[in-house]
């Protein structure tokens, strides 16, 4: 195989570690211009009813039952990501990093969080009172 030869034709090493520049260049750029690939749905089953006290704590959500509808809240806080818990008797939603405040609805009540929590979807299950979340 002579110089010549291989100058034109890059060997498969080569082109491999160019794909992969191009790759890594290019991530950002996508990231930056919003590009992200849509996560499944999470499907959690409340196989109880709420109780009387109205609300359930899970790990990563809150479901609340009026009696007339039942929503569940992210307790991911908006502001930096901590886990809020459920002050009952004060009837709000709190974070322990900064004290943001949200209403049992998840509209901001007191920052420094600025934005809503997240609301999921919940289909009541009329048979045994659980609950369906789609997260």
């Amino acid at each position: 195989m002579d110089t010549a030869s291989q100058h034109t034709n890059p060997p498969k090493r080569r082109r491999f570690l160019i794909s992969c520049a191009t790759v890594a260049a290019l991530y950002p750029i996508l990231r930056f211009l919003g590009f992200s690939i849509p996560r499944k749905p999470r499907i959690i089953e409340v196989s109880s009813p709420v109780p009387l006290a109205g609300f359930h704590l899970g790990p990563d959500y809150i479901l609340f039952d009026n009696g007339e509808q039942a929503w569940a809240l992210s307790r991911r806080c908006t502001h930096l990501g901590c886990t809020i818990n459920f002050r009952e008797k004060e009837k709000y939603l709190e974070c322990p990093c900064h004290q943001s405040r949200f209403s049992p609805e998840g509209k901001v009540l007191h920052g420094p969080a600025e934005n809503p929590l997240p609301r999921y979807q919940v289909e009541k299950l009329k048979d045994d009172g659980g609950y369906i979340i789609t997260i």
